[in-house]
């Protein structure tokens, strides 16, 4: 499978490609391809491509810089399991983290990154680089990849640590004024709130004040 092929399969609508364009309102290509028709591609390509194969494929797919493209990138390395898990497909998805430009490619590179990090914790201080990033995505990065631990219903000890050590990264990030950030943060607290609804209101009473003034209302009203 070849960037060509893989591009070709995806077709092209120019009209819709038109209207992602005005949506997304990031300068690259847009092929007009519905999500459900990214999902089929890729998961035919994983079904028959070997992990190699389809890190090849996906590194060659962001390099194109097509909105598309890079959707089915992050897409291809989505998985719970990847065998074997020797930190290529991670190493690959750091490596997009900072080429984010927009809310639709870097939530899927981050759900992409939430299965690695969950599949191996050890991952998790690369981390604490990111939230004094200058890369606005990447600072967005930290919530968006430790969402997993916002949402277990039981956790056990070592991950009660890891969410520990998210939330101090959050409480950094809570200052930062710009709206991708506090809204990410009050999603992430919505999150958190669902399963330890205690510590979420500790949170917002500790950092609440260094929070926007729409973030902090609307993340107590999500809070209950």
């Amino acid at each position: 499978m070849t960037l060509d092929d893989a591009l070709a399969a995806f077709g092209n609508d120019p009209d819709k490609a038109a209207d992602m364009a005005r949506y997304h309102k990031v300068d690259r290509t847009y092929l007009g391809v519905p999500t459900p028709a990214i999902d089929a591609m890729v998961k035919d390509w994983r079904n028959t491509l070997d992990l190699d194969a389809r890190l090849a494929l996906a590194a060659a797919l962001w390099a194109s810089d097509v909105h598309e493209g890079r959707i089915a990138a992050a897409k291809l390395l989505t998985q719970a399991r990847i065998r074997p898990d020797d930190s290529a497909a991670w190493d690959l998805i750091t490596t997009w983290v900072p080429d984010c430009d927009g809310t639709a490619i870097a939530d899927q590179v981050g759900i992409a990154g939430q299965k690695r990090l969950v599949a191996d914790p050890a991952r998790f201080d690369i981390l604490s680089d990111w939230v004094t990033s200058d890369h606005l995505w990447t600072r967005r990065a930290v919530l968006v990849f430790t969402q997993p631990w916002t949402k277990q219903n039981n956790p056990k000890p070592a991950d009660l640590a890891l969410r520990e050590t998210a939330l101090d990264w959050a409480g950094m990030l809570a200052s930062d004024s710009h709206k991708v950030i506090q809204t990410t943060l009050v999603d992430w607290l919505a999150g958190l709130a669902k399963h330890d609804a205690t510590r979420a209101a500790a949170f917002v009473d500790q950092h609440g004040a260094a929070m926007k003034g729409y973030a902090l209302k609307s993340a107590r009203h999500k809070l209950g």
